[in-house]
């Protein structure tokens, strides 16, 4: 006790000699409201009231500390009350006191007295702001949000300039969920002070919301070159992510990262970010760093596995992989990244094969939650990769244990055997399976798309637009939209495709919905011959995503097919490639880019790879023929013709392209017609 009053004696003097010396210069003047401020006074009370709070802090909140704190503060708000940090202090105290109720009292009595006390109100919104959280039941307490609003609410209307009141009313008003409110009070802020952190933030969130991530992203800037530190640095970083702009979202997380004195969970996000935006040294620079700093970092350890095998470099991508299994061989994301190596490696009957022995080592009599997840997921990646490589009857299996274990996970596997049916080319079987399914779950929005999508194959493109349409139920549903709009695509019904995609734009806010939109009428211009618009729908995509794989491919694709700027669909068609290296439809098109410069060797590997992945794609066996017969390998040509024409009689209705057939079966019988001729020319030599 004697040791806290010498030190508050102490600071007292220390205080009232710097009180005197600000009194001889501050004379009192007159607030708006006709209340007087007197600086000196101020300044003296709320030193001494933050020295007893201090006090109070450290004894547990005893009261004889406590009580002049309050005291004090009060009289620094009467000495000047436009001074709002005071009353934020006061209530801050309050509730840490466990006084918030009294404070409350309080201030109504004041009020009551004086409506015009704008200190009372200050107290009563913060008051009000903090106790809008409700941790027992989890929730916002409305009554409290309306409340500090219509407190703040009266502040502003006195003091128009009052930036903390403004800051506070779109903070609540943005909890209320009224945006228009909310973005008034920030625009205000900005009007007071036009580089206000909390402003800046404010606005671009509400901009990000509405999906113009650039708005969003341009006040971020604004607001981390105001005041940089790492909060607002993250949110510029997130929303450059949002806009898939890895490039600068890493850059924002290296400042970020320098603020923060080298967090390690920063350091992960401006990776991550390295890697997005194909700085793939630079990322491995940095999670090497993040490994020698925690040498048990697991998921450094299988970045860099991911890193070195994007980069074709296995030997290192194994070399990371087996770190990663030394540190917890049991670990599922540990087994399933060799999996993946594996299948980069073209190792497919591996890479199954390990999938296989995770189900089997992992085989319970019954599972624990967590297990059960485990297991179902699992059960649908093994299935996938079944589908994948053409293994239909064990994809179906697996996904109908999947089922058994989990009623909860019976929609998603119904579709995934729907699914399997579909590509497998078994019409019958899968639209027979949809429609026993749909009986026990008529409503399922899954299986009532896949119903919609297998009518359009079969040849009855207005039973499958209709049949989806009914998820509208008078609801503007975009991905309703864009499902309709590939029904009619199979339809060729391009008048209604367009429709549709038109009713889906109106739908997209984010870039990636854009895209979406983007794609399939690229796609649909291109099936009309309109190549110039199907390639700006397709720039479109790429200005948005420069890294969007399905874009570069079928853009290159459509150059390469038709001869023009080979070379630059080809380099497009790598980019592509160089992202998911197994998709079949990426091989098949380098493969025709090759062809297409005449690199035959180059070309009849990568058609080769692409018909490992999709055997049963007539294209692919049409342009492996093509590579066969200029090699002058007509006996192998004419095996991928023939194999060519009898995939595309296992196509749907509305796939099979009679044009192409035709073009398939004159190539087929010209080949054949030489083989013969030069087959008996042999034999006449012999």
């Amino acid at each position: 006790m004697q040791k806290s009053v010498r030190y508050l004696l102490a600071l007292s003097l220390v205080i009232f000699s710097i009180n005197a010396a600000w009194a001889q210069q501050a004379s009192p003047k007159t607030t708006p409201n006709g209340s007087k401020t007197d600086k000196g006074s101020a300044y003296f009370n709320y030193s001494m009231a933050h020295i007893f709070a201090d006090l109070a802090a450290s004894s547990g909140n005893k009261s004889e500390y406590l009580n002049p704190a309050i005291e004090y503060y009060k009289n620094a708000i009467k000495a000047d009350p436009k001074a709002g940090f005071m009353s934020t202090e006061l209530s801050d105290l309050y509730v840490q006191a466990g006084l918030g109720n009294r404070a409350v009292t309080e201030a109504e009595a004041v009020l009551k007295a004086n409506p015009t006390d704008l200190s009372a109100r200050r107290i009563l919104g913060r008051i009000y702001a903090r106790l809008i959280g409700d941790p027992q039941a989890n929730r916002i307490r409305e009554d409290m949000v309306r409340k500090a609003i219509d407190q703040y609410q009266k502040v502003s209307e006195v003091e128009p300039d009052d930036v903390d009141a403004w800051v506070m009313l779109g903070r609540l008003n943005k909890v209320a969920q009224d945006s228009a409110q909310s973005e008034k009070a920030y625009k205000r802020v900005l009007e007071l002070e036009p580089e206000n952190e909390d402003a800046l933030t404010g606005l671009a969130m509400a901009a990000a919301e509405a999906g113009d991530a650039t708005g969003a992203a341009a006040m971020l800037e604004k607001a981390s070159t105001k005041n940089p530190n790492p909060r607002s640095l993250a949110q510029l970083a997130e929303t450059y992510e949002q806009m898939k702009d890895f490039r600068n979202a890493a850059k924002a997380w290296q400042k970020a990262l320098d603020l923060s004195g080298g967090n390690p969970e920063i350091k992960r996000q401006f990776a991550n970010n390295l890697v997005m935006s194909d700085q793939l040294d630079e990322a491995v620079r940095v999670y090497q760093e993040l490994v020698e700093d925690e040498p048990k970092d697991l998921g450094s350890m299988l970045r860099l596995s991911q890193i070195y095998r994007q980069k074709k470099n296995y030997e290192k991508a194994r070399e990371f992989a087996g770190k990663a299994r030394e540190l917890d061989g049991t670990n599922l994301d540990v087994r399933f990244n060799d999996v993946i190596l594996l299948e980069a490696e073209g190792k497919a009957s591996e890479a199954l094969a390990l999938m296989r022995e995770m189900l089997q080592t992992t085989t319970r009599k019954s599972y624990l939650p967590q297990e059960k997840t485990n297991r179902i997921s699992l059960l649908e990646r093994l299935g996938v990769m079944e589908r994948t490589y053409e293994q239909f009857v064990e994809a179906v299996k697996h996904f109908e244990e999947a089922m058994a274990l989990e009623p909860g996970a019976t929609p998603l596997m119904q579709a995934q055997v729907v699914e399997t049916y579909r590509q497998a080319k078994n019409y019958p079987k899968a639209d027979a399976t949809v429609d026993e399914y749909l009986k026990a779950s008529p409503n399922d929005r899954r299986l009532r798309l896949l119903k919609g999508t297998l009518l359009s194959e079969m040849g009855k493109p207005q039973q499958g637009a209709d049949t989806i349409a009914k998820l509208l139920d008078g609801k503007q549903d975009r991905e309703t939209y864009l499902s309709i709009a590939q029904v009619w695509e199979k339809g060729k019904n391009f008048k209604e495709m367009s429709k549709a995609l038109d009713s889906a734009e109106k739908l997209s806010i984010a870039p990636d919905e854009k895209e979406a939109v983007y794609f399939l009428r690229g796609a649909m211009l291109e099936k009309q011959k309109d190549f110039a618009a199907a390639e700006a729908e397709f720039q479109k995509i790429l200005k948005l995503d420069p890294t969007n794989a399905g874009a570069l491919n079928y853009l290159g694709y459509m150059l390469v097919d038709k001869n023009v700027r080979v070379p630059e669909g080809l380099a497009m068609i790598q980019k592509a490639l160089d992202q998911d290296p197994q998709n079949g439809a990426y091989l098949d098109s380098i493969g025709w880019a090759y062809y297409r410069l005449d690199k035959l060797d180059e070309a009849a590997k990568y058609l080769q790879m692409a018909l490992e992945k999709t055997g049963k794609d007539a294209t692919v066996h049409d342009h492996m023929a093509d590579v066969f017969f200029k090699q002058g390998k007509l006996k192998e040509a004419i095996a991928s013709w023939e194999r060519s024409l009898s995939e595309w009689a296992a196509v749907a209705p509305s796939d099979k392209d009679e044009t192409e057939i035709a073009k398939v079966q004159k190539k087929l019988d010209g080949a054949r017609v030489r083989y013969a001729k030069e087959s008996g020319s042999r034999t006449k030599k012999n």
